[in-house]
């Protein structure tokens, strides 16, 4: 088993027990909730006739089905106004923190997360979310969960865990002119598969993740349970304690050497033992598409479709009703593929610099006419820093819509959905059939500017060869 990694200082530090079953008990140390699946959460509370343990440690916002088009309460769709009205009561109800759309805060919970500087190296943490992988990026444990267990974070600040192996993700090298992180944490799962990660926690190490920013890194551990891993994570560093001072919720002046003490503890050891390791030269990465139903299914932009023939029984399965279910041809481009949809947002890129990135390929071209271009902050913040930097007048003027904060077509939670078998070129996590709202819609997963350039020229396209064209 591993040994030395910051994954089992931070288990052991937080380790209360092994319980009877087998199951470690953790203390959680950030809880983040939602209007999806705490509603059902709170009700099992109130059936027990308990309270909140620590209120002080759960921090709520609304995000899946916050319509983006017009967020006037009450909304239109009146189960998303009563999931969302039952948040706000129980949230005051418990004394909980709540980023409400009054707040100014508002957003998806794992960009509110970091940029108030909730979420903190060395930490435990848990959403009703399986994208909560997110927060790892700060060298925290960050687990997605499920409705039971979000009740009993709330009645006991604990959670009942099985000890993961740890894989080290080595990549090194330098990227590519046009490959973004979206590509590399695309090209991992792409070589690992979707179910590599079954059992793991992934460290990403080496030279590419060091040099990424925080926004970088938190693309890549929001994926990693795309991967089948439970968690990604990956070792703080000055880039980490840079990011997060002066935050709201950051330590103090006076406590903040001694937390940066701390969050130098973590850190896995130079002589760490790992249970298995992957590498991957950064130069053999360049801008990534999926082209079928699962992460998993991605290939390079110059690439063709792959032949299911000389896959496995199980990977050839899958790759057969892809191709049904895509109406594409293997042996073929994925590069000109005709998109009918651009979708950029969501908690993996609908952070401040993923719209810069979108911003410089938008800007002096139009949306090609028969593409429905969103353009979504992840959150309030985002939106407002945006905004102060005109880059929703480059949208605007491009021809693109500019939304307010939330998921998004990221899901099919709220009104924004694909239509019929509409394709769609999207900078979010998933591309699983009915994803983004329709039993028949098809969904490309690419990098905001992949996005962007799909929707200029209005079909898969090189983001590299707009790029040229600018420079």
């Amino acid at each position: 088993m591993s040994k030395g990694t910051l994954y089992n200082k931070v288990w052991d530090r937080h380790k209360v027990t092994t319980l009877p079953s087998g199951l470690d008990q953790l203390i959680i140390g950030l809880h983040m909730i939602h209007e999806v699946t705490s509603p059902q959460a709170f009700a099992m509370l109130k059936e027990k006739g308990s309270k909140v343990a620590f209120p002080e440690r759960t921090v709520a916002t609304m995000d899946h089905i916050v319509p983006t088009d017009n967020q006037f309460r009450p909304f239109f769709d009146t189960q998303a106004e009563l999931m969302a009205k039952t948040l706000e009561e129980n949230t005051k109800e418990y004394g909980i923190t709540f980023l409400g759309l009054e707040s100014g805060k508002q957003g998806v919970v794992h960009i509110v997360g970091p940029e108030n500087g909730y979420t903190q190296p060395g930490m435990t943490i848990a959403c009703g979310d399986s994208h909560t992988s997110t927060h790892g990026a700060f060298g925290a444990l960050a687990f997605g969960i499920g409705t039971t267990e979000v009740r009993n974070i709330l009645e006991t600040q604990t959670l009942a865990l099985s000890l993961l192996k740890v894989k080290k993700i080595c990549v090194n090298g330098t990227l590519r002119p046009g490959v973004t992180a979206k590509d590399v944490i695309l090209a991992i799962i792409a070589k690992l598969g979707v179910k590599g990660g079954i059992g793991f926690a992934y460290e990403y190490t080496g030279d590419v993740f060091e040099n990424m920013t925080m926004e970088e890194r938190m693309t890549v551990c929001n994926m990693s349970i795309e991967g089948g891993a439970r968690i990604g994570y990956i070792n703080p560093d000055q880039t980490t304690y840079d990011y997060i001072k002066g935050r709201d919720k950051a330590p103090s002046a006076e406590n903040w050497d001694k937390a940066v003490a701390y969050w130098e503890s973590i850190r896995s050891d130079a002589d760490a033992v790992y249970d298995d390791e992957f590498h991957l030269d950064a130069a053999d990465i360049e801008p990534m598409v999926t082209w079928g139903i699962n992460p998993g299914q991605g290939i390079g932009i110059t690439e063709n479709l792959p032949n299911p023939a000389g896959m496995s029984d199980a990977d050839r399965e899958t790759a057969e009703e892809a191709y049904v279910h895509m109406q594409l041809q293997p042996g073929t481009p994925i590069k000109g593929t005709k998109i009918d949809v651009a979708f950029i947002g969501s908690c993996t890129n609908g952070r401040i610099s993923d719209l810069r990135e979108a911003a410089k390929i938008f800007e002096g071209r139009k949306v090609a006419s028969h593409v429905q271009a969103l353009v979504v902050p992840g959150s309030q913040q985002v939106k407002a820093q945006a905004e102060q930097e005109g880059l929703d007048k480059i949208f605007i003027a491009a021809g693109a819509e500019w939304r307010g904060a939330g998921c998004s077509m990221c899901l099919a939670m709220n009104t924004d959905k694909l239509k019929g078998d509409q394709i769609s070129a999207s900078s979010s996590n998933r591309n699983f059939i009915g994803r983004q709202g329709s039993a028949t819609g098809r969904t490309l997963l690419m990098s905001p500017a992949m996005v962007a350039a799909a929707a200029i020229n209005g079909v898969v396209s090189d983001v590299r060869e707009l790029q040229e064209v600018t420079a």
